[in-house]
């Protein structure tokens, strides 16, 4: 599994110019579930994700998670994370990328896991394969990749 996590002031998903959910300040992840990754990929991501430092401490340094600020997570699932880049040519293939009732499942499970890790209220998520409009205000700018 692949996650792309942004430390955000605030974002939000439309589905169907609807406003689906935001949050405020916390982190913005998008979830690529590649062929071969089990429950076990996502339990170890959501784990990582929970306890990753990326938030400035008074000192200013990246030293907080998102339980030391008690933020917010908007999850969003992202299966083009799941490129094959080795091919030549211009056009991405998503060939690593799982089946989507296998893809649904590690995505949701990954949802599941993270409220065994962090406060389940303020966890929010998209909607697995729906054509969603994300926005969001990236603090630092800071952008992290995370695979297991």
């Amino acid at each position: 599994m692949v996650a792309v996590i942004q430390r955000v002031s605030s974002a939000s998903v439309e589905i169907e110019n609807q406003l689906h959910t935001s949050i405020g300040e916390g982190l913005l992840v998008l979830v690529g579930v590649k062929k071969g990754d089990t429950e076990d990929n996502a339990r170890q991501l959501a784990k990582k994700t929970a306890d990753l430092r990326i938030f400035q401490d008074n000192e200013d340094k990246m030293n907080l998670s998102i339980k030391d600020i008690k933020g917010e997570l908007l999850i969003i699932s992202q299966f083009t994370l799941c490129t094959d880049n080795d091919k030549s040519g211009n056009r991405p293939s998503f060939t690593f990328a799982e089946e989507p009732e296998k893809a649904n499942h590690l995505y949701e499970k990954f949802i599941d896991d993270l409220k065994l890790y962090y406060d389940k209220d303020k966890i929010f998520s998209g909607k697995f394969a729906a054509r969603m409009k994300i926005n969001l205000v990236n603090e630092g700018p800071v952008t992290i990749i995370l695979e297991k």
